[in-house]
């Protein structure tokens, strides 16, 4: 989906009505910029302790090896021994300080997880070789990737194709860049219909009942954009449930320290030793991808969490103030008034 993400225009400006809608539904988001800061959890741990001094000799360590020796030792811990030297040192001190804390009165019962679940989603979505200014992208194609991160396995999937209403036709670009033929989508249903049963597979799972959990994209755009830009075309309020999600891109960067440059799909498997499996731009298989990319984070010890949310029909950062909240238990799409 990047070619469609490179070339999305800013969404068009919301009315009135929708953006007060919106501002209400994002109330609790935590992403307005002057919000108040909360203080520090405890679970932080105190900096004082002997532990962090320990943990900082052990990170010298690290820093002053080589490839080959961040490898070895890699080796000799039972650790991915994949990756460029940044995410091999990365790797190696989230598993020494995970150690310690263990061992220690400053790991204060945090916990390694946020969520139980994380769902995937990498929309695909009409687009032409040049779009115009004004282009309204549809989605064309619905798929979701089940994470369960104490397992760290992906424990199903969803894929449901999606029929364009305003712009009906596929153009010749769009089909050779997704693979997705006019005869699937004349074929399939409409977004309200699959939304539905997208909603009903995740309620299936008990997600924001019995189990935590929340989505995570590959940028901003799935949700910012093509969700959002669909849910107006197709006369429905934007899902409650969709509201915060964990952008991969930013998690990824910051976690092994990488300009943004290196946080584009291939580039985030390629620098942790892996190869794209399936076809790019195949929703299911971005979105597989995607979910490989961020179970090797949760090995390497990253603690993902919501950073972005939709407000005023846009994109905003969470501050890492913000309290851990899963998202809402999925309740089928209504209709705008």
């Amino acid at each position: 989906m990047e070619s469609q993400k490179k070339s999305s225009q800013p969404a068009n400006k919301t009315s009135a009505s929708e953006e007060h809608e919106e501002e209400q539904c994002c109330a609790d988001t935590s992403c307005e910029k002057n919000e108040k800061q909360e203080p520090s959890s405890p679970k932080q741990g105190d900096f004082s302790d002997p532990v962090y001094k320990e943990i900082a000799i052990e990170n010298g360590a690290i820093n002053r090896m080589n490839r080959d020796e961040l490898c070895a030792k890699c080796a000799e811990l039972k650790l991915d021994t994949r990756g460029v030297k940044d995410v091999l040192k990365k790797r190696l001190k989230s598993y020494y300080k995970r150690q310690k804390l263990m061992h220690s009165a400053a790991a204060n019962g945090n916990s390694a997880v946020y969520f139980d679940y994380i769902c995937v989603v990498d929309y695909e979505a009409t687009c032409e070789e040049n779009n115009p200014p004004d282009y309204l992208h549809e989605i064309i194609e619905f798929p979701m990737v089940l994470i369960d991160t104490h397992t760290l396995e992906i424990v199903d999937s969803f894929q449901e194709y999606v029929k364009p209403v305003l712009n009906p036709q596929l153009s010749e670009f769009c089909v050779k860049l997704t693979g997705i033929t006019q005869k699937v989508v004349d074929e399939a249903e409409t977004f309200h219909q699959v939304l539905k049963r997208a909603v009903s597979w995740l309620q299936e799972k008990e997600l924001g009942t019995k189990y935590t959990y929340t989505f995570l994209t590959d940028g901003s755009w799935d949700m910012g954009k093509f969700l959002h830009t669909q849910c107006k075309l197709s006369c429905i309020r934007f899902p409650p449930f969709a509201r915060k999600w964990i952008n991969i891109r930013k998690s990824y960067g910051n976690f092994y320290k990488v300009p943004r440059t290196q946080t584009k799909l291939i580039c985030m498997l390629e620098n942790l030793g892996m190869q794209y499996d399936g076809r790019p731009h195949c929703g299911l298989d971005d979105s597989h991808n995607i979910a490989r990319i961020a179970i090797h984070m949760l090995k390497d010890g990253c603690q993902l969490r919501v950073n972005e949310c939709l407000h005023s029909g846009e994109p905003r950062s969470v501050p890492i103030s913000a309290p851990i909240e899963g998202a809402p238990a999925p309740q089928n799409p209504k209709k705008r008034n």
